[in-house]
């Protein structure tokens, strides 16, 4: 018989010391903790739920001005209905029991709701938590205040903290959310545009797209990308800066409604506005500041080298494109006479605070130059599929020693197949010539979407792992599925085989954000109507240029074998 070893020496049949860990979930409803205190079987329902109260503090630059008014927008949290429960419980939702007693109380089958997650001090223990040295067993994790407050065995925990609410997470693992190193949020009506055209798309297809919003759409569009990312399982998303003719108050706004926590980017190319907005948001629990120069030559050397200077001294990230595409190195090289990474180092405005992204067309010196520096790129594979001419040869990345996150570039947010695409594009651009059948194994890819994507985007010290004194940035995942049954290597498995459909729950700084895919105290169903009507009109207003992807309609007329 072949057994899942585990990190803590138990193996995946049986149970563990005094706790139910059958990852089939075959034991009882109601398991004993290990000094014999009864343990609450959870298992994802309808409902809805307030979540927790408040999260980790953020790094700041000065006091800063808040967030800018930008009037009553649709769907703002709190003023909305809850979505619609998922499906086999819409009975239970209809009469207002959520599937059990409507208070968080057992119904006797071992059915819990979100409100199960209210409590300001919250024990929960799963089945697995995924740790920064990989998945454990008989491990539970205190959440008070936003914040991991402790993780350790359910035993000691449950000794410890008699006074925290006990949610017993059956047949779940407990693993930190996604981050998404590189996203475009405003660009969210026209991610489909870019299928099957040229690589550079930005002069043709995005600004067209962000030029035509407003501020009512901008917002929309933001808020929509927000809540696509944490179905997906991303709690944190690096916005590269919009080109919308909007104040990013708009964004931010969208974000903090819909529970996503963003790094978010102002584009200060003409050297103006940054030190502002470095300074802004500070009240804020979820948007962190960040300066944005779409590529290098977008802004002279002196501005670059100031930018990258102003954010090493507030401790944000300046996030650039670079080395993305053929035509974008061919024109740096005809603008400033050198590469676009090669040029950052050459004026001084590569650090250990630049964020690059792309970069699928490095020289080896540049890779040195990213190493020596300290700076750190987002590794984005599904954009390279899309649109690019490379794949970044991240493995070799890993090897140099250069800090890399993982990213969608706005492509799809889902972070199961985002971890997935990285090893994928790995072992078909590089493992394959090099007979390398692991390209790094799967927790390789895990680490970088998660913390090594927060430690890229700047938020290192505040999200990314299951660890005390982390934001309680987390998932909940379904481990009770045919897809990961029976489960032999679950780090592999989770890159490999698992996907959004599986994700019970998202919570972003300790609160309940989505349940089953779905908003828990605002309506995203009507916000994707709302997107449906209005998204096509933008995309209409702002006249984008398409290469037919198919001239000569072969792809729409398929030749029948002949009989």
């Amino acid at each position: 018989m072949v057994r899942q070893v585990w990190l803590d020496g138990s193996s995946g049949e049986g149970e563990g010391e005094g706790e139910g860990h059958d990852i089939g979930g075959r034991d009882e409803n109601r398991a004993r903790d290990g000094d014999g205190e009864t343990a609450r079987d959870v298992r994802p329902d309808a409902g809805r739920a307030d979540g927790g109260a408040h999260g980790v503090g953020r790094r700041s630059f000065v006091v800063g001005a808040g967030l800018a008014g930008t009037g009553a927008l649709l769907g703002a949290a709190g003023t909305a209905p809850a979505a619609a429960a998922p499906a086999g419980a819409a009975s239970a939702a209809a009469t207002g029991h959520e599937g059990h007693d409507g208070q968080g109380g057992h119904d006797g089958q071992g059915a819990f709701g979100p409100k199960d997650f209210r409590a300001r001090r919250l024990l929960l223990v799963p089945d697995v938590v995924l740790l920064p040295e990989g998945p454990v067993k008989d491990r539970a994790v205190l959440v008070q205040d936003g914040t991991f407050r402790a993780v350790g065995p359910v035993g000691e925990l449950t000794r410890a903290h008699r006074d925290a609410h006990k949610v017993r997470l059956k047949g779940h693992l407990l693993m930190p959310g996604f981050v998404d190193a590189h996203h475009h949020l405003t660009q969210s009506f026209g991610k489909a545009q870019a299928f099957g055209q040229p690589s550079e798309i930005f002069k043709t297809v995005w600004e067209p797209l962000e030029h035509a919003l407003d501020e009512e759409t901008a917002h929309l569009s933001a808020k929509l990308a927000a809540l696509e990312a944490l179905r997906g399982g991303f709690t944190t998303a690096a916005d590269a800066g919009t080109r919308a003719p909007v104040d990013v108050g708009v964004i931010a706004k969208a974000a903090e409604e819909a529970g996503l926590r963003c790094v978010l980017s102002k584009v200060v190319s003409d050297g103006k506005g940054g030190k502002e907005h470095l300074e802004r948001f500070r009240s804020s629990r979820l948007i962190h500041p960040s300066l944005a120069i779409p590529v290098p030559e977008d802004a002279t050397a002196e501005v670059l080298k100031k930018t990258a200077d102003l954010c090493a001294e507030a401790d944000a990230v300046l996030q650039v494109h670079v080395n993305e595409h053929l035509a974008s190195v061919e024109r740096s090289l005809k603008s400033v006479g050198r590469r676009p990474v090669s040029y950052l180092h050459h004026i001084g405005a590569l650090n250990a605070h630049t964020l690059g992204s792309h970069a699928t067309l490095l020289t080896p010196d540049e890779m040195r130059m990213l190493a020596d520096t300290g700076a750190a790129v987002s590794y984005n594979p599904v954009a390279s599929a899309w649109k690019g001419n490379a794949v970044a040869h991240a493995l070799m990345w890993q090897a140099m020693g250069i800090r890399f996150g993982t990213g969608t570039d706005g492509t799809r947010g889902g972070g199961f197949r985002l971890v997935d695409a990285a090893e994928s594009a790995q072992r078909l651009t590089y493992g394959m010539d090099s007979g390398d059948s692991s390209c790094g194994a799967g927790r390789t890819w895990l680490t970088h979407a998660t913390a090594l994507s927060a430690d890229a985007v700047g938020l290192g010290k505040v999200t990314g792992e299951i660890a005390v004194g982390k934001a309680a940035d987390f998932l909940l995942v379904d481990l009770q599925v045919p897809e990961l049954t029976p489960s032999y290597d679950l780090s592999w498995e989770l890159v490999r085989l698992a996907d959004r459909d599986q994700i019970s729950a998202v919570f972003v700084d300790g609160k309940l954000r989505l349940w089953h895919g779905w908003p828990t105290d605002w309506d995203g169903r009507a916000l994707v109507r709302k997107a449906a009507e209005v998204g096509p009109k933008v995309v209409e207003r702002a006249r984008i240029q398409r290469v037919d992807p198919d001239p000569d309609g072969t792809a729409r007329h398929a030749r029948r074998a002949r009989s």
